[in-house]
């Protein structure tokens, strides 16, 4: 479930960025180089900030249907 959670949060984040550089300011650009940078940083890692969080919050990492 986190690794689902991860994966939605940084593609939202991306989402949203690129529509804030179209619409506002093309400065938005760089928080999309940031979730990138940090996708690639845990890719090599196997540490992700936002799964500690998750954690600490109690969902689990299971695949549980239903």
């Amino acid at each position: 479930m986190r690794n689902r959670i991860v994966r939605g949060v940084a593609g939202t984040f991306i989402l949203i960025s690129l529509i804030l550089a179209i619409y506002v300011n093309i400065n938005w650009l760089w928080f999309t180089a940031f979730v990138g940078a940090n996708l690639l940083q845990s890719s090599l890692t196997k540490w992700c900030l936002l799964e500690d969080i998750l954690k600490k919050f109690g969902i689990s990492d299971t695949n549980k249907s239903c």
